[in-house]
């Protein structure tokens, strides 16, 4: 979050629970059969819950994923299991409770900690992600990684990306993290990936779990990425470095049918850049929002 916040949207500038359905439903039936739903925390919108039982339950999407913060969600984690989540993705930088407030500028560390506890508890298949900044230090990432020594979770350490509003996300780091991760952890084995992923995933004798890295800024996986995303705005995005593609709010509130955006999208789809580095160039290398604002 940037350190002034972000300027926040007019409640009928979001796409609502309707909406967000009647797109789920259009992209499921284009064969999509994994949907995420992205924080910060998920559960801040009111009647979040509803809603998620409501795309397992009603529509029936094959695989649906979670992404948070972890601050509420632990008060969600048995109704979550019971609806048959395919997965959870926590983000957590630090384990130092001084060092989340400083991060964060929010003291909770411990309800995070509380979400992972009860995930694990009901058996959630669970991955903690773990931004990487120039201040990181090599303890803080042995610190992190031994989660997954201990427990049955995938750890994976991400690029710092530039969407953080701010321009210290673009610093060059003085050492690729990749690299950093290999000589942090020399033992390292590969573990092939199932499907299309946008990690690299390794083992460690004797971790229960695997660690991994996530090349966003080098954009070391766009050869393997098969994602798409739609802002809280409606605006749909095939690469994190483009400024939209589509306005799918818009298609959706002027009385569009689904077959028409379906099309749509399918259209766009087929005008996706190679890479992330070609989107970024599409847009003039203009600055990047906020994952605040974008979602994730």
């Amino acid at each position: 979050m940037p350190e002034r916040g972000i300027d926040l949207l007019p409640h009928d500038e979001i796409l609502t629970f309707e909406e967000l359905s009647r797109l789920v439903t259009i992209f499921c039936s284009m064969g999509v059969n994994k949907v995420r739903l992205t924080g910060g925390e998920p559960f801040a919108r009111l009647d979040c819950m509803s809603f998620v039982e409501h795309l397992k339950n009603d529509l029936g999407v094959p695989q649906l994923h979670l992404t948070t913060n972890g601050v509420e969600t632990y008060r969600f984690i048995r109704r979550l299991k019971a609806i048959g989540l395919s997965g959870l993705n926590v983000s957590l930088d630090t384990l130092s409770r001084s060092r989340f407030a400083e991060l964060t500028r929010r003291d909770r560390l411990d309800h995070v900690l509380r979400t992972i506890k009860e995930a694990i508890r009901w058996c959630i298949h669970l991955k903690i992600n773990s931004v990487v900044t120039k201040s990181t230090t090599d303890e803080e990432i042995r610190s992190l990684a031994g989660l997954a020594k201990h427990l049955p979770v995938s750890v994976r350490f991400i690029e710092h990306m530039p969407f953080s509003g701010n321009a210290a996300a673009s610093v060059i780091q003085a050492e690729l993290l990749s690299t950093r991760i290999n000589r942090l952890f020399p033992s390292l084995h590969t573990v092939l990936a199932r499907g299309p992923s946008t990690a690299r995933l390794y083992s460690i004798a004797g971790f229960q779990g695997t660690i991994g890295v996530i090349e966003g800024k080098s954009r070391c996986f766009c050869s393997r990425c098969n994602k798409v995303r739609v802002t809280p705005a409606g605006m749909l995005k095939t690469c994190l470095y483009d400024q939209g593609v589509l306005d799918l709010k818009q298609m959706l509130r002027s009385g569009r049918d689904a077959n028409d955006i379906g099309l749509a999208i399918r259209q766009v789809l087929q005008e996706r850049q190679i890479d992330g580095r070609a989107a970024e160039m599409s847009n003039g290398f203009k600055e990047q929002q906020s994952m605040a604002s974008i979602g994730g």
